[in-house]
């Protein structure tokens, strides 16, 4: 069992930057790889990025490339997603996720995913 705590959400005037920050609990955060996933007003959820159990492999949706990035730190338990250059349509709920799936194909499968987080506002003003 994995227990997931997201922060680190908030308003931000478009341009500016967030870094979000998703606390695992438990021993075996290195046995899962991690990511994160975000669900706007009306919308289905989305895959966002994620990250290889050793963090030598991350992914990333086409719309977030090159402005996000994920990272984990496995002394802390944690994963980041920090995210620049934001706009509007980034505002949503963002989730982090834990999977036990090795695949690489299924780095962006919602359903590949065994926990979840509660989830952490972010809003964009234009």
């Amino acid at each position: 069992q994995v227990q997931l705590v997201e922060s680190g959400g908030g308003l931000v005037q478009a341009g500016g930057s967030l870094r979000l920050s998703c606390a695992a609990s438990g021993r075996t955060f290195n046995t899962y790889r991690m990511g994160w996933f975000r669900q706007a007003l009306g919308k289905e959820r989305e895959f966002v990025a994620a990250i290889s159990r050793s963090g030598g492999r991350t992914y990333y949706s086409d719309s977030v490339k090159g402005r996000f990035t994920i990272s984990r730190d496995s002394a802390k338990n944690t994963v980041y997603l920090q995210m620049n250059s934001l706009k509007p349509d980034d505002t949503a709920v963002y989730y982090c996720a834990a999977s036990k799936s090795l695949l690489a194909s299924q780095a962006a499968l919602e359903g590949q995913y065994d926990y979840w987080g509660q989830g952490t506002q972010v809003t964009v003003s234009s």
